[in-house]
């Protein structure tokens, strides 16, 4: 029954993906710690790796379309990838599943989910004020960040909060690219938002993998799930209005959030 239980979150969680493109940490881990009492340290490795299996074959799609900004996603990894390897070593030093991390886990994961529901909640208000597309010759401007030191810098927040707690390089990561390249269309935005996800969540996963902090049985009935989830969501996508999903979602998130801060 529970093996059914959790192939019906990942169906969940993925028909999420699939209509609003947001999901995958900031739904899964806190369904992992509320319904499946799976404990936080668990809940997030596993919830990585889930997060960069989904968003794979989403980028490999996105590439063919020639709708990801390689440069911009360089540029982020730059920063995430290092802040997630040295977030690796401090909880391998401190021990994942101490009960110092584990507060900390849940206490940062609220304050993430709350960020979340904002940068969602903003998306689904002012979402539309993005350009959608670029004047020819501008390519190369719009990928261009207001200073160079600002993708290393929160590219390193985001790699540190996503290690930490899973969640961060979804909404968050949208609304700073959104901030970073006001230039950039909203698609490339989103693109790259996903295609910078895929390595950060896999070195996070795996380094989380080598701390015994990911559940493989589990993993696998999660993505049993997801993968048609995001299938039906993607084909849902044109018939259900994103703006009501996405303030629905931002309530939701920020429920979990306070709840996980008062544990």
């Amino acid at each position: 029954m529970h093996d059914l239980a959790f192939i019906f979150a990942g169906f969940f969680v993925g028909l999420v993906i699939g209509l609003t493109g947001v999901g995958g940490g900031s739904l899964m881990t806190p369904i992992l710690i509320f319904f499946f009492g799976v404990k936080p340290y668990l809940a997030v490795g596993t919830d990585l790796l889930f997060a960069a299996f989904t968003k794979m074959g989403g980028t490999v799609k996105l590439a063919r379309a020639h709708v990801v900004d390689w440069r911009v996603v360089l540029h982020l990894s730059a920063g995430s990838i290092p802040a997630a390897l040295i977030t690796l070593f401090l909880l391998k030093q401190v021990g994942a599943a101490s009960a110092t991390v584990q507060s900390l886990m849940t206490t940062t994961l609220g304050v993430a989910l709350l960020l979340t529901a904002v940068a969602t909640l903003y998306k689904a208000l002012r979402g539309k004020a993005a350009p959608t597309s670029v004047a020819r010759g501008q390519e190369a401007k719009a990928a261009t960040a207001r200073h160079w030191s600002l993708p290393l810098l929160f590219g390193a927040v985001i790699g540190s909060l996503v290690t930490l707690t899973s969640v961060g390089a979804g909404a968050i990561g949208v609304t700073v690219l959104m901030i970073l390249y006001p230039l950039l269309p909203l698609p490339r935005i989103v693109a790259a938002d996903i295609a910078y996800a895929v390595p950060l969540t896999l070195v996070a996963g795996l380094g989380h993998a080598s701390m015994g902090s990911v559940d493989w049985p589990l993993l696998a009935k999660l993505l049993a799930g997801s993968l048609p989830g995001i299938w039906v969501g993607s084909h849902l996508m044109s018939r259900i209005p994103e703006r009501v999903i996405r303030s629905l979602l931002s309530v939701l998130l920020a429920y979990a959030g306070i709840k996980l801060i008062a544990l």
